[in-house]
């Protein structure tokens, strides 16, 4: 993907295609989308047009930022795409989606979702802990939403599962506002 243009970061997003029982979860990932546009920053994010992954993107595009989507041939016709989209790339396969959406970002954001996201969170954080990249990895915590992951994190530390460093290699946040105050003085 070539990015000569005037988005100096691009950020990665991992959320749902669903919109979650709390209006909480569309309000942050709007209000994401508008601060990372404000910023100059574009959004690579897995091309949904429903959900939180649609308000991520929608509001990116509302505020004249860039989005770019990347979605696998099988979910094409399968999955509520958004067709709006400048730059969309089409993928062999769900690997490969990840692959792009990771090599292609500077940074990640873990917004509210279900299986997917957090299947895409743990190949991350496991690429880190094996010393595979460096990449901020940020978990926006809206509403307590990510506490039983929290736990689940730190039972595993518990039983000897994972080292406590683990917990060092990726940063909570309450809301989107405070990940992207945060993005900024890592990218200063």
């Amino acid at each position: 993907m070539d990015t000569n243009n005037i988005y100096s970061k691009t950020i990665c997003v991992f959320c749902g295609s669903r919109a979650g029982n709390k209006p909480a979860y569309a309000k942050d990932a709007a209000s994401l989308g508008r601060g990372m546009a404000e910023r100059n920053w574009s959004l690579i994010y897995g091309a949904g047009g429903t959900g939180i992954m649609g308000t991520v993107a929608e509001a990116v595009q509302q505020e004249s930022g860039q989005v770019v989507g990347v979605i696998p041939l099988h979910l094409v016709d399968a999955e509520a795409g958004k067709t709006d989209l400048k730059l969309s790339i089409k993928t062999e396969n769900m690997h490969e989606r990840k692959k792009v959406m990771f090599t292609n970002s500077d940074a990640i954001i873990l917004l509210p979702g279900g299986v997917g996201s957090l299947e895409e969170f743990f190949e991350v954080l496991t690429w880190a802990q094996l010393d595979l990249h460096k990449k901020p990895i940020i978990i926006v915590n809206v509403d307590g939403f990510w506490d039983p992951l929290l736990s689940l994190i730190n039972h595993v530390i518990e039983q000897g599962f994972a080292a406590p460093s683990l917990t060092s290699l990726f940063v909570i946040q309450k809301s989107s506002e405070d990940a992207l105050a945060y993005l900024e003085s890592r990218f200063s």
